[in-house]
């Protein structure tokens, strides 16, 4: 028989997995998300997650407490006497007294190779270290940071063309598919689990904006994965005639010179070692536009310079 489910995730990347559990007849009893903020024009109005847009479109009753920690969080969650919880970026430390509440226990699908990149930013900085692959991982969760056994795994290769949008949207897919498939072998009874190896552990902190501004002086290759693990957010930015420009998405490409300098009216700039050529961008106030728009409206010659 299907199972009986509370999903907890919030952005984007969590709506695939709750769409196809859904789908394959599993009951959602309840989606716990994070409350609403202010957005939309001027901030005035309070935007809903993706979650919870997506929960309500299915009629599936959301709930966004502020904590789990209280007497009475446990008792609603426990209330929904579930098999097992699913979790996909949802945001919130869950306590032991959750944790334990589900027949079952809770599942987390994480983007990453476990124990490789635990924690919040694990697609920006598999981008950004030069890891040649990533992937989704589904654990049974433990008090730990990204510390429960693991269940089931999907590798990817991460190409220098791939930003972190790109590779975001691949492993939401990837997940979906492979949350599926675990509560599907834990239905059967026949999910195994596998301690997470004590070696090569790496912890992915939350992007800081002070990490964004582009080290023209390092390798190419170093600047393009920089770039690509910031795009489009926060944006990896360097600073072009004192204005401000944001670089979403590049290539490595030939020639040399001092760091930051344009090589030609093409938009390859030198780095410390080698050059790369600029796809996309965006000026500081001004929409993302294709480098060939770009310099239809700010003409660039060799020798100008990134700051």
């Amino acid at each position: 028989m299907p199972l009986r489910l509370i999903f907890m995730g919030t952005p984007d990347f969590s709506v695939p997995t709750l769409l196809e559990l859904v789908a394959h007849g599993h009951e959602i009893a309840a989606v716990y998300t994070r409350a609403p903020k202010p957005g939309g024009r001027r901030g005035l109005q309070l935007q809903p997650t993706p979650v919870e847009e997506a929960a309500r479109k299915l009629g599936i009753p959301v709930l966004t407490p502020k904590t789990l920690k209280s007497e009475q969080a446990l008792a609603e969650f426990r209330a929904f006497d579930v098999d097992a919880a699913v979790v996909v970026a949802y945001g919130m430390i869950l306590p032991q007294a959750i944790l334990d509440a589900p027949k079952l226990g809770c599942y987390n699908l994480h983007a990453s190779l476990l124990p490789r990149w635990r924690g919040a930013a694990p697609i920006n900085r598999a981008i950004m270290a030069g890891d040649a692959e990533s992937g989704v991982m589904v654990m049974k969760m433990d008090v730990g940071l990204d510390t429960g056994d693991v269940a089931m795994a999907e590798r990817i290769a991460i190409t220098d063309g791939m930003t972190a949008l790109d590779l975001h949207d691949r492993l939401s897919r990837l997940g979906a598919d492979l949350m599926v498939r675990a509560m599907a072998a834990l239905e059967r009874g026949g999910l195994q689990l596998k301690a997470q190896s004590a070696d090569g552990v790496t912890y992915a902190a939350k992007i800081e904006k002070a990490e964004a501004r582009i080290d023209w002086t390092k390798p190419a290759r170093a600047v393009l994965r920089h770039v690509h693990g910031l795009s489009p957010f926060p944006g990896a930015w360097s600073e072009l005639d004192d204005a401000r420009v944001k670089i979403l998405r590049c290539e490595l490409a030939k020639g040399s010179g001092a760091p930051g300098e344009m090589l030609d009216d093409q938009l390859t700039v030198a780095c410390g070692d080698g050059a790369i050529r600029i796809i996309e961008l965006q000026r500081e106030g001004k929409a993302r536009m294709q480098a060939a728009d770009f310099l239809r409206g700010v003409p660039l010659k060799a020798g100008s310079k990134f700051t």
